[in-house]
């Protein structure tokens, strides 16, 4: 079953994008995920008003392939990067319709 990543990113700091993207890109197709959508050009349209930030969102094709890019040892400093230069949410949700 396809999981999907959804992620807001909010950099306090820009010094880590230049080596970050190269790598996450990598990862990312390494274990099967694909990037929908990775932008700041979104229209919020329902509740509170939130800071300007990055929207992505990554297809998985299981919620174990998420899980070993996200335990990937090359991809951990990176990580740690983006997390110390950002304010970040990352939501792993499983494609499907619990309410069908």
């Amino acid at each position: 079953m396809a999981y999907y990543s959804v992620l807001d990113v909010t950099p306090s700091s820009e010094d880590w994008i230049p080596g970050y993207l190269p790598t996450a890109n990598a990862r990312v197709a390494a274990h099967g995920g694909k990037y929908l959508a990775r932008t700041g050009s979104h229209e919020q349209v329902e509740g509170g008003e939130l800071p300007a930030s990055l929207r992505i969102i990554i297809e998985w094709p299981s919620k174990e392939s998420a899980e070993a890019f996200l335990a990937d040892e090359a991809y951990a400093p990176h990580l740690a990067a983006r997390t110390n230069g950002s304010v970040s949410h990352h939501y792993l949700i499983e494609g499907k319709d619990d309410l069908a």
